[in-house]
Order: structure tokens, then C-alpha cells, then sequence
């Protein structure tokens, strides 16, 4: 657990939270400042940097409601009990679930540490895509993707090696 842990969860923790101090450094409080939203264009028509903050869960599912921070909080304390529980129980076999792992604890530590920080109290987003046809989907889009960060996207990688880990057969080397 040690080497995931030193190896990919820090790092992966460490970039998460110094890309979110960045925009928070480098873009204006979207709820506090009367300048318009800053939008770094990175690839024009599809992929700026902005910032969006989020008390809610993924997609932005109940943002701005009363007691989202503190409730995805504690879902998060809760999950970290779970996977270290369950990594004590070798429920983690191969070297897939076990990096799915590692990705799990980097992501919800970088989402958690975003919610309790002092005078944060919200999870920092800022990498914005503008997808194909993603306005068919969600019309008020306007193409674009829910703005998501850096441990969001471990999260995702996780969830889809865990479904990977559990489609392998047994014994089989990772």
C-alpha cells in the first residue's frame, strides 16, 4: 500500500490540489467579484481553463444546496474507511484494482481537502470541454461538459479499472 500510496496517490493529490491553488490564485471569485468569468481558450472551440466551484457531486448534482458540502463530505470519509478496510482484506488483488485504488484515495482526499479548507468550503472545477453534440443532450450546455479538476478525473479512471478488474478472470496476472 505504501509504494501506491508514495508513488501515485500523493503526486496525483499534490498536482490536484497545486492546479486548483492555481486557479484559484489566477481567476476572479465567480460569486464574489463583479468582473466577468475568466476563460483561458487553451484549444479554441474546445477545451478552456475557467472557474467553477461546486459544493455538490459530480455534474454538479445538487450544488448550492443547503447541506451537499457536509453530506459528500462525510461519503467521502466514509469511502476512505471502506477502501483502507478493504485493502486490509486484500480485496484488492491485482495490480489494476490496487492502482484503482490508489486513484480512489487521491481523487476523494483531493475533493475532500477542497471542502473542509478554511474559507473554501466548495470543490474547485476548471477544465472545461465543449463537446459534439453534447448540446442534444443538455440544451443549456451549449456543447459544454459539467467543469471537472484534476481529482474528479482519478476518480473516473478508477471506477472504470474497477470494471475492468472485475470483468478479468481470476488469477490471471494484472
Amino acid at each position: 500500500m505504501i509504494r501506491y500510496f508514495l508513488f501515485l496517490t500523493l503526486p496525483l493529490y499534490v498536482l490536484d490540489q497545486w492546479t486548483k491553488w492555481l486557479v484559484v490564485s489566477n481567476f476572479p471569485d465567480p460569486e464574489q467579484s463583479p468582473l466577468p468569468a475568466r476563460v483561458i481558450e487553451v484549444v479554441p472551440g474546445f477545451f478552456n481553463l475557467v472557474r467553477v466551484h461546486n459544493t455538490g457531486m459530480a455534474f454538479g448534482l445538487l450544488n448550492g444546496s443547503e447541506h451537499a458540502n457536509w453530506i459528500f463530505g462525510a461519503i467521502g470519509l466514509v469511502a476512505l474507511t471502506g477502501i483502507a478496510l478493504l485493502w486490509k482484506k486484500s480485496a484488492f488483488p491485482d495490480k489494476i484494482s490496487k492502482t484503482a485504488a490508489a486513484l480512489l484515495v487521491s481523487g476523494i482526499i483531493g475533493n475532500l481537502t477542497d471542502r473542509i479548507l478554511p474559507g473554501r468550503g466548495y470543490v474547485v472545477d476548471f477544465l472545461d470541454f465543449k463537446l459534439p453534440f453534447y448540446e442534444l443532450i443538455h440544451k443549456e450546455s451549449e456543447g459544454h461538459f459539467p467543469s471537472f479538476n484534476v481529482a474528479d478525473s482519478c476518480i473516473c479512471v478508477a471506477a472504470g479499472l474497477l470494471i475492468l478488474s472485475a470483468f478479468r478472470q481470476p488469477g490471471r496476472a494484472a
